[in-house]
C-alpha cells in the first residue's frame, strides 16, 4: 500500500496547461492533470473518441505536453499495445510509460474486446478508464457503466434498468498485477495510485478505474463537482481500493466505510443529480441493496 501523499510533495510541473476545450468543472480534466503529474514527461498517451479527444485540442495546437495518439473508439488498448511493441523494438520500453486512457463507453462497452485482449497478453502498459457513467461526448447515451435508475437520452423514462458493470472485478479475472479504483475528487489518492502503477512497470497491464463526475451529464451545478465525487465515496456508492497480485486493500477514505453506520445516507449523493430525479422508493431501495451487497463482498475479502 502506498504512503499518503502531501500536496506540497506533488510535482510543480504541469503536463497539461490551461485553455482546454472541455466543459467547466470537468472531472476527467482534473484527473488527467494529476495522472500526468504522476507519470511524468516520458509518457506516451493514446486515446479513443471521447472527451479526451476534446482535451487535446484541434490539430496543430494542444495544451498537453506529452505525445498523444488519437485512435478509433474500439482500438485504444490495441493502439497502446502497438506503441509498447514499437518501444520495445527501439529499446526504449524501459524508459517510457504507455498510458491508454478512455471513457466508460470506450472501456466497458466498445473497447472491452481490445482491453481484454491486451490484459490476456499482459501487455506492459497502464490502462485508465475515466468513468463519467455515460457517453457524454456524443449526447449522454447510457453505457454499461451507467448506474441503475439514472436517466440518459437512451434509457427508459424512469431510468436505466440494470446496474453498472463491475470493471474492477472483470479485470481481476484476467489475473493482472495491479488494479485500483480512484475518484477525481481525491487527487492525492489518485496521484499515488498512478505512481504505484508506474513503479510496477515490467509487471504487465495495470488497470485503474477513476470515477469522474460530469456536471452536464449528471445534472448538477458546476461548483459541486468535487463534492459530488466525495459523496460517491462517503456514501459507499464508489469504494476505493487496490488489488495488488490478488490481495485487496481499501484506500484510506474507504476503510472506515466497511462499517455501514459510518457511511453518509445515499440520498445525499443521489438527490443533487437530475439524472436520478425520477427514482421511486423501490428503485432507491434497490440501489441501497446494491451498495450493501458490494460492501459485504469487499468486507469478506479484506477481512481474510
Amino acid at each position: 500500500m502506498f504512503k499518503p501523499v502531501k500536496i506540497m510533495d506533488l510535482p510543480e510541473e504541469e503536463m497539461i496547461l490551461p485553455g482546454t476545450r472541455l466543459c467547466p468543472s470537468c472531472a476527467p480534466q482534473l484527473a488527467y492533470r494529476f495522472i500526468l503529474k504522476a507519470l511524468g514527461p516520458k509518457t506516451i498517451v493514446t486515446v479513443p473518441a471521447s472527451c479526451m479527444t476534446v482535451v487535446h485540442g484541434m490539430q496543430g495546437a494542444t495544451p498537453v505536453k506529452v505525445p498523444v495518439l488519437n485512435t478509433t473508439f474500439e482500438t485504444v488498448a490495441a493502439s497502446a499495445s502497438g506503441i509498447v511493441a514499437s518501444l520495445k523494438n527501439l529499446g526504449k520500453d524501459k524508459e517510457v510509460t504507455v498510458l491508454a486512457i478512455a471513457g466508460d463507453g470506450g472501456t466497458v462497452d466498445i473497447g472491452i474486446q481490445g482491453l481484454s485482449g491486451a490484459a490476456e497478453r499482459n501487455t506492459d502498459m497502464i490502462y485508465c478508464c475515466y468513468d463519467n457513467e455515460a457517453y457524454m461526448n456524443t449526447g449522454i447515451q447510457r453505457s454499461g457503466s451507467t448506474p441503475f435508475g439514472a436517466i440518459t437520452t437512451t434509457t427508459p423514462i424512469n431510468g436505466k434498468l440494470e446496474h453498472k458493470k463491475n470493471m474492477g472485478m472483470i479485470m481481476e479475472a484476467h489475473g493482472l498485477s495491479y488494479i485500483a479504483t480512484a475518484c477525481a475528487s481525491y487527487p492525492q489518492d489518485l496521484y499515488a495510485k498512478f505512481v504505484k502503477a508506474k513503479e510496477m512497470k515490467g509487471q504487465g497491464l495495470r488497470y485503474i478505474h477513476v470515477l469522474a463526475p460530469c456536471p452536464p451529464g449528471w445534472g448538477f451545478d458546476n461548483k459541486l463537482t468535487i463534492e459530488i465525487g466525495r459523496l460517491a465515496v462517503k456514501t459507499g456508492f464508489w469504494p476505493m481500493y487496490e488489488i495488488i497480485h490478488g490481495k485487496m486493500e481499501l484506500s484510506k477514505e474507504s476503510k472506515r466505510l466497511v462499517d455501514p453506520t459510518k457511511r453518509k445516507p445515499l440520498e445525499e449523493y443521489l438527490t443533487p443529480q437530475r439524472r436520478f430525479r425520477k427514482l421511486n422508493p423501490s428503485q432507491l431501495q434497490e440501489i441501497k441493496k446494491y451498495v450493501n451487497d458490494t460492501w459485504e463482498t469487499i468486507n469478506k475479502r479484506v477481512s481474510c
